[in-house]
């Protein structure tokens, strides 16, 4: 056997994930041992972990293994132990901004993953797939990393530096106006810039930029960025207790009534209505 691995927790007991099952472990983390790779899973709520004590661990663990890796919000926690200042790393698109706030000293990418160094971050879970395929590409050649994507019937794999939302183009991907665009989009969440300047950036005229939306994604830029935005509003109404005037500030709109207006359009309910069945589910 190639790999061996094994999940522990912190203080040895099962954690309890975001749908509520209990993940099993099979023992206490002991911060002082060394290991080949330390991964880090994390994911609602980890920007809100900062128990020094955890944070003390993760900082202690990080130094016994040869290979770091933080996935999803994992990065959220290599973040805050200061072992990821002044390296590039990723993060979900939905959380770029507060990151790139919270950790200043961090290279932040709008990438899949990221590998620097014995850091390695990725972005969500079709990433983390991608970049263990990779992992297992340089240790054990590229045929048994197609064995393995194979497997998993995982036939379309992406690189480190490919747009997070690849997964959602099809075609799409093959035309890089379109990714540079919608990465423009995904790190301006929070203070929209116009579809005038996105199609000066990437060389097109407003009319070819939407004519290209039209053609690959069925949609206008201004509607496809508007999504955007409301996807990471509605995880902040559901996954935290911010209130409704800073998940408005955060998404990019001018008050919390054009914010409620645009949620309830798209949702079919109010953001608070959301909040309280999201609460009780």
């Amino acid at each position: 056997m190639v790999f061996n691995w094994r999940f522990v927790s912190v203080d040895g007991t099962n954690p309890v994930t975001s749908s509520g099952i209990a993940w099993p472990v099979s023992a206490k983390q002991d911060a002082s041992s060394r290991c080949d790779v330390l991964a880090i899973i994390a994911g609602f709520g980890a920007a809100e972990m900062t128990d020094r004590r955890l944070i003390a661990h993760i900082y202690r663990a990080a130094r016994h293994a040869s290979l770091v890796i933080g996935i999803e919000s994992g990065a959220w926690l290599l973040a805050r132990s200061g072992l990821l200042d002044e390296h590039r790393a990723a993060t979900h698109w939905e959380d770029f901004e507060d990151f790139a706030t919270a950790f200043p000293n961090v290279d932040l990418r709008p990438d899949r993953y990221v590998i620097d160094g014995r850091y390695i971050t990725t972005s969500g879970a079709s990433p983390t797939f991608d970049m263990m395929v990779e992992l297992v590409r340089r240790v054990l050649g590229h045929p048994a990393a197609l064995d393995v994507a194979t497997s998993f019937v995982h036939d379309d794999l992406r690189a480190a530096g490919d747009a997070q939302v690849n997964a959602t183009l099809g075609d799409a991907r093959h035309d890089p106006r379109l990714v540079r665009a919608i990465r423009i989009m995904e790190t301006h969440i929070d203070a929209p810039v116009s579809i005038a300047a996105i199609a000066r950036r990437v060389s097109m005229s407003v009319r070819g930029l939407e004519q290209l939306f039209a053609r690959q994604l069925g949609q206008t830029p201004g509607a496809y960025f508007l999504s955007l935005r409301l996807a990471a509003a509605r995880r902040l109404v559901n996954d935290t207790r911010l209130s409704m005037t800073d998940i408005a500030s955060r998404t990019g709109f001018s008050s919390q009534s054009s914010f409620s207006r645009a949620f309830s359009r798209q949702s079919g309910r109010s953001p608070s209505v959301s909040r309280k069945r999201s609460s009780s589910a």
